[in-house]
């Protein structure tokens, strides 16, 4: 390839450019319309369009602001290319830009959609474009107002237009849903208003009399009762379909492992480890066993008969007890050896299993968390602080080594691997050490801004 070739491609892929940025950002906003119109009904994602959760509400709304991006990237690099090529197209270029470009103006009169057909299907990607990225906008604040951080309110009618960062944050938590009843009931007083400046956050009445004046409204609202159900519904919903998830999650793969185990892993096993040469045991340490198992029916024996308990044997006869014994120890060791890899092969297809149902289960992971959410931060501060102690005393707490020891070494026995001494202690080093820095953090950060008395409680408890 010559030098002329590569920068006829060059070229050629620099005027395709406002073309195929175009096409991409088409194609987010098809994205977007999309899920509006699986989940939501081909409305604006809104928790008020739907009857997700603020967790489901707050997913969407990732994936919505990833497209955005996405489009407004595309939509300033068509915007910047086309006026490069329009510059250049306007100040002129050299022989062999100027062949190229009659070459390629030939090549689209080739094409059979004309020129105009092409401008005619470029407008209506941009107004699709800009009919979807309208919808998430947020509202533009009034330039007197602009020095004052404006903050927009809106009464429920017109929460709609919100972007979906201030629905999902409007329906966050019930103490900042109690703050933003109290704004937009000072908001419907002016609704001709866009924004708010921050000397008007204060009214003339407190906060707790306006809340309970707006409460006492909502109660005699005729469609209060309808709402509970509704919201009732949506619970109910949640519920059932998070304790089907964890059902899923528990029988799946335990049920992947038995049946993988018995009809697919152990005849492949029994039958590589059934002739004579496969080793007895695995690992040092369960030779040891035997032999330690092995020594002490000797001695029983020698005791037995001191004692008079069993008649003297002579040497022959206890040779043969202790070849009878040697051989039931090796089948013994031998059938827990190939358990043991059964175990790995079994244990690795349900951990593919589990894989499985966490990628095809996102939307139900989703509302999983927020029925967790909803159990734990629906608890009483007491509660709280009971369960926090109780589960950092048992995995970080004083005693909690014992019990890293005991399951560390049930793991190595169900794998067949040695106990190494060093890694349980290394492990029993590091990890607790490093979950105990992982709720603290989450004490800090998220329990004590949601909860702080729940925080106080526990601090007292754990005192």
């Amino acid at each position: 390839m010559n030098l002329q070739t590569i920068l006829r491609t060059a070229r050629q892929w620099f005027f395709n450019t406002p073309e195929r940025a175009l096409d991409q950002a088409y194609k987010a906003a098809l994205k977007i319309q999309a899920i509006e119109d699986e989940y939501f009904g081909g409305k604006k994602i809104s928790a008020d369009t739907s009857q997700y959760s603020n967790s489901v509400i707050a997913y969407f709304e990732a994936e919505i602001n990833k497209y955005i991006k996405t489009i407004n990237l595309r939509l300033a690099e068509f915007k910047t290319s086309r006026s490069v090529i329009i510059n250049s197209e306007l100040t002129g270029s050299n022989p062999l830009e100027t062949s190229q470009q009659q070459a390629r103006e030939n090549s689209r009169l080739s094409e059979s959609i004309d020129l105009s057909d092409q401008q005619s299907i470029l407008i209506e990607k941009l107004n699709f474009i800009d009919e979807i990225i309208n919808k998430y906008d947020p509202p533009k604040p009034e330039k007197s107002t602009a020095a004052l951080i404006p903050i927009d309110q809106k009464p429920d009618n017109q929460i709609t237009n919100a972007s979906p960062r201030e629905v999902v944050k409007q329906n966050s938590n019930l103490r900042e849903a109690a703050y933003l009843e109290s704004d937009n009931n000072s908001s419907r007083n002016n609704q001709g208003a866009n924004s708010k400046k921050i000397t008007d956050k204060t009214g003339v009445l407190p906060r707790s009399i306006v809340g309970t004046v707006k409460r006492i409204q909502q109660e005699l609202d005729p469609r209060a009762e309808e709402k509970v159900v509704k919201t009732f519904r949506r619970s109910q919903r949640k519920t059932v379909i998070s304790i089907k998830f964890i059902l899923i999650l528990t029988i799946v793969p335990i049920l992947t492992q038995q049946i993988s185990k018995t009809f697919l892993v152990s005849p492949i096993v029994e039958h590589f480890r059934s002739s004579q040469e496969s080793a007895i045991f695995l690992n040092y340490e369960m030779e040891e066993e035997a032999l330690i198992e092995l020594k002490k029916f000797e001695e029983e024996l020698h005791f037995r008969s001191l004692l008079g308990f069993t008649p003297k044997l002579s040497e022959e006869e206890m040779k043969e007890e202790i070849k009878h014994k040697a051989n039931e120890l090796a089948e013994d060791y031998h059938n827990q050896g190939s358990n043991a890899i059964k175990n790995i092969f079994a244990d690795i297809i349900a951990l593919v299993a589990f894989a499985l149902v966490i990628m095809n289960s996102k939307r139900d992971i989703i509302i999983l968390k927020s029925f967790m959410d909803d159990i734990i931060y629906g608890l009483s501060d007491s509660a709280k602080a009971f369960i926090i102690i109780l589960f950092t005393d048992m995995f970080v707490g004083f005693h909690s080594p014992h019990g890293w020891e005991v399951i560390l070494e049930a793991v190595s026995r169900h794998l067949g691997i040695p106990e190494s001494r060093e890694f349980i202690f290394l492990f029993i080093a590091t990890f607790p050490v490093i979950l105990d820095s992982v709720i603290k953090y989450w004490i800090f950060r998220y329990l004590n801004r949601i909860s702080p008395s729940a925080v106080a409680t526990y601090r007292t408890m754990n005192e």
